[in-house]
């Protein structure tokens, strides 16, 4: 098995190799190549920061205002004659927002509740089973530049709701 890990170690510079061989092969300026994406890459991020910023503002602006905490203290008086564990109702909430907050509170439960607990394995699901919508939705229309989405929103966000209602719905009936 070792022996595998040593060999995969090369695949990425090799692949890089041989990009930069075949360029050569097919007589293509690869270096100019590599800096015209390179300046394309800077005016996709300086188009999408705008977006991006204003979902880490929403998120933190949820947690700061204790809005969160309402949320979640509501959601475990409607959720404890489920015997659903209060901390997956986090995950859910920031899931379509961000996932790097997401993987943070994640984190947390698996501090508190242990990696075997129902919040966690409920909590892992769920991050396999939804989207970071608001993140996406930013990030494509905003690097072509769409500016009305009708029916993205809402759509994206049911399947969201979908896949979460699943996810400890599967969770429920195997553990």
């Amino acid at each position: 098995m070792e022996k595998l890990q040593v060999s995969f170690q090369y695949i990425i510079p090799l692949f890089i190799f041989f990009t930069v061989a075949y360029g050569f092969a097919r007589k293509t300026p690869v270096y100019e190549s590599f800096v015209s994406g390179a300046k394309d890459g800077i005016n996709i991020i300086v188009g999408i920061f705008p977006y991006v910023l204003a979902i880490f503002i929403m998120v933190k602006t949820l947690q700061a205002s204790g809005a969160h905490d309402f949320f979640k203290k509501v959601f475990a008086a409607v959720a404890a004659p489920l015997h659903l564990p209060p901390e997956i109702f986090s995950i859910a909430l920031v899931k379509p927002m961000s996932n790097a907050a997401t993987l943070g509170i994640f984190t947390e439960i698996l501090k508190t509740t242990g990696p075997d607990s129902l919040a966690s394995i409920i909590s892992a699901v769920i991050m396999g089973s939804a989207e970071t919508t608001f993140y996406v939705i930013a990030v494509y229309l905003g690097s072509v530049g769409i500016r009305k989405s009708r029916y993205l929103v809402p759509v994206c966000l049911t399947a969201d709701l979908v896949g979460i209602a699943v996810a400890v719905t599967v969770v429920m009936l195997l553990f």
